[in-house]
C-alpha cells in the first residue's frame, strides 16, 4: 500500500521536486505551499504522514503541528527546517511531532521515515478502533 503523503513548504521549487522524488518512490504525495491549504487538506482527506516546514509565512510549522494534532492525533508529522534550533526540534517533538529533519533531507532517510510513519500511524488507528469496539460491547451487555 503506498504511503500517502502530505508535502507543505513555501518554497515552491523545493516542494515540486521532493513531490517528484518521493512519487517515483511510489507514494501518493500532494503538496501545498500554504499552510491554511494544508489544514484545509488534512480536513478533508486522511495521511499517513505530513512533511511540514517549520518556518512558513503566516501561520508557522509550530502552530500546524498544533492544530493537525489537535483534530487528527493519528497523523504522523515530520518536520523540516532550514533554520533549525534545538529548541525549536525539542518543542516539536513534545507537541507531538515524529520527527525533526534538517534540510536538504536526504530522500532515503525521509522515505525510511515515511515507512515508519505509516507504520506508526496503522498501530494507532488500529488501536483505536479496538477501544470503541470493546466500548461498544461493554456497553450494549451483549
Amino acid at each position: 500500500m503506498a504511503e500517502k503523503v502530505l508535502l507543505v513548504d513555501d518554497e515552491k521549487e523545493f516542494v515540486e521536486g521532493l513531490a517528484e522524488r518521493m512519487k517515483l518512490r511510489g507514494m501518493d504525495v500532494k503538496a501545498c505551499v500554504n499552510p491554511q491549504e494544508a489544514l484545509n487538506k488534512v480536513d478533508e482527506e486522511s495521511y499517513d504522514a505530513i512533511i511540514l516546514d517549520l518556518q512558513m509565512p503566516g501561520i508557522d510549522g509550530i502552530e500546524v503541528l498544533k492544530q493537525i494534532k489537535k483534530s487528527k492525533p493519528e497523523i504522523q508529522v515530520i518536520l523540516l527546517s532550514g533554520h533549525a534550533t534545538v529548541e525549536r526540534g525539542i518543542e516539536a517533538m513534545k507537541l507531538g511531532a515524529m520527527d525533526f529533519i534538517e534540510k536538504p533531507a536526504d530522500i532515503n532517510i525521509l522515505t525510511d521515515k515515511i515507512k515508519k510513519a505509516q507504520a506508526r500511524k496503522m498501530i494507532l488507528v488500529e488501536e483505536k478502533t479496538k477501544e470503541k469496539v470493546e466500548n461498544i460491547i461493554n456497553h450494549r451487555g451483549w
